[in-house]
């Protein structure tokens, strides 16, 4: 008779999108090992298609959701200060039409249509600035500027928007760049102790003499892993992971909501960022993106399918085109839109009406008859530490010994210098290393922080740095991105790591595909 198997982990954990990574980096900090498979790269698919904001949710407070707007504005200026070379401040404009009726349909709107039925189809301005009171205040702002009126009509802020806009607003919310978030917070974990294991199915798991008895497919081949605990991260595949790997019967499911984003030649030349109203109740942002473009989006569809099949259709191009040529003097086209992208948000399924109206706000399921299984619903970026701290709360009596809370006050790898400090950084990187141009050294700083020194050490000119395949992407950092976060293939830098797809032709972007598939072979063979 043979012995029961050890654990080899206590926590393993399905998904390396954001949930997962945080819950790893949090559980590892506590001194809990902990195991993480992602079937494909890590932020391949929902993590890596937000709209890169850290933001309260400004529309949310028209839903009542008063403790997710809490709690995500209480965060912003946390994770500011754990990562100020991916993260930092944007200042929004929000410009108020009075002559535009909205189809809204949430619990603010029905209480104005009839209390005051003149204004069925209005957000009237007084509600507005309300609703902006309560963002400057709810989460205890510290950091970030507070809103201030705007006359448009003379403010170089309404410049780029259609004349007739008087009225409007500027508040503050953070920029992200999300997929670098998901890379550091498993980057942590690992440092910490977590085996991160990429491009590796789950392809079953089940409970056997106490413990969870999990089987993978990966570049190792099949392989059976044991965990006193499982995570179910698996975002829009949560409840696939529920029903056909660990086969347990559950009344739980997501609701697959597409969100798309397109991308055009820079509208406008200051930082500002804009928050359009559209007719339809819903709302986009324009946002600067990558120093040469405006970022749009994003739509909110229910989306049938599989979440890897997510992409913008022609019509949610020609919807955003449209909805930003309402406040833009000059239209948005779909002939100027040179890259989109598609995300599938797995919304906990609350039976509400609309995509718009689901609820953003994370549930997390525990199971626990036998080894534990903790399925995680929803959660948006903003609030994904929160979310790690409460999946640990949940998991906390079959883990004594772990650790509290500790993620608030540890700055992710890169990230170990003032939140105001980025400025100063960029300089001492170009006096260090002075044959950077500006544009290179800020892109280093606000990819990789104080770790850019790492990357560039030994270098004394751009030859030190090998090949250059374009936009600045040299041999030297792509060497970095092999070795130290997990990328395995040109996709996985251009669109994931950086966002330098955007700035390559196709020559370069094949050579760069036909290095890395070779480097990274040598690199596994060496390991």
């Amino acid at each position: 008779m043979s012995a029961p198997a050890r654990p080899e982990a206590d926590l393993f954990i399905i998904g390396g999108g954001i949930n997962g990574c945080g819950i790893a980096r949090d559980a590892t900090g506590r001194g809990l090992s902990v195991t993480l498979a992602e079937m494909g790269d890590l932020a391949q698919a929902t993590s890596s298609a937000s709209t890169k904001l850290f933001h309260g949710g400004l529309r949310y407070l028209e839903f009542f959701e008063f403790r997710l707007v809490r709690e995500a504005l209480e965060e912003r200026e946390t994770l500011l200060a754990a990562m100020p070379h991916i993260s930092w401040p944007m200042r929004f404009v929000l410009p108020y039409s009075p002559q535009m009726r909205f189809e809204s349909d949430t619990p603010t709107s029905r209480i104005l249509s009839l209390a005051m039925p003149w204004l069925r189809g209005r957000r009237p301005a007084w509600l507005i600035r309300l609703g902006l009171f309560l963002y400057d205040n709810l989460g205890g702002r510290r950091i970030l500027p507070g809103t201030k009126r705007l006359d448009l009509s003379r403010d170089p802020l309404g410049k780029p928007l259609k004349p007739g806009f008087r009225l409007g607003w500027e508040y503050s919310d953070c920029w992200v760049q999300d997929s670098r978030l998901v890379v550091l917070n498993a980057r942590d974990a690992e440092a910490r102790g977590a085996t991160i294991l990429t491009r590796t199915r789950v392809t079953r798991a089940e409970r056997a003499d106490g413990l969870w008895r999990i089987t993978t497919e990966g570049p190792d081949g099949t392989r059976t892993h044991h965990a006193r605990a499982l995570v179910n991260a698996g975002g829009p595949w949560v409840e696939d992971v529920i029903r056909t790997v660990a086969h347990i019967p559950s009344t739980e499911g997501v609701r697959l909501v597409r969100g798309s984003h397109i991308v055009v030649p820079r509208l406008y030349d200051h930082d500002r960022c804009y928050f359009f109203q559209g007719e339809d109740g819903r709302i986009i942002f324009s946002i600067p993106f990558e120093e040469d473009f405006t970022l749009i989006g994003t739509t909110d569809m229910d989306h049938q399918g599989s979440p890897d099949e997510a992409r913008c259709s022609e019509a949610e191009r020609d919807y955003l085109c449209a909805f930003a040529s309402r406040y833009f003097a000059r239209p948005v086209t779909p002939e100027q839109v040179v890259w989109t992208y598609s995300g599938v948000r797995p919304l906990y399924d609350d039976g509400a009406k609309s995509a718009t109206a689901a609820t953003r706000d994370y549930v997390l399921s525990l199971h626990d008859e036998g080894a534990p299984l903790l399925n995680v619903f929803g959660g948006k970026i903003t609030t994904y530490r929160r979310l790690a701290e409460s999946a640990l709360a949940k998991l906390a009596p079959f883990f004594p010994q772990a650790g509290g809370d500790w993620t608030a006050r540890v700055p992710l790898p890169g990230g170990d210098f003032p939140v105001d400090g980025v400025e100063a950084l960029i300089a001492q990187l170009q006096a260090s290393h002075p044959f950077l141009s500006p544009r290179l050294a800020r892109r280093l700083v606000r990819t990789y922080g104080t770790e850019a020194f790492l990357l560039l050490d030994g270098a004394g000119s751009m030859a030190d740095l090998g090949r250059d395949f374009g936009a600045g992407l040299t041999e030297a950092e792509v060497n970095w991105l092999i070795r130290n976060e997990f990328a395995h293939s040109a996709q996985d830098i251009l669109w994931r790591r950086t966002k330098l797809g955007l700035h390559m032709n196709e020559a370069q972007c094949r050579e760069l595909g036909a290095f890395v598939a070779t480097r990274h072979a040598a690199y596994s063979a060496a390991e």
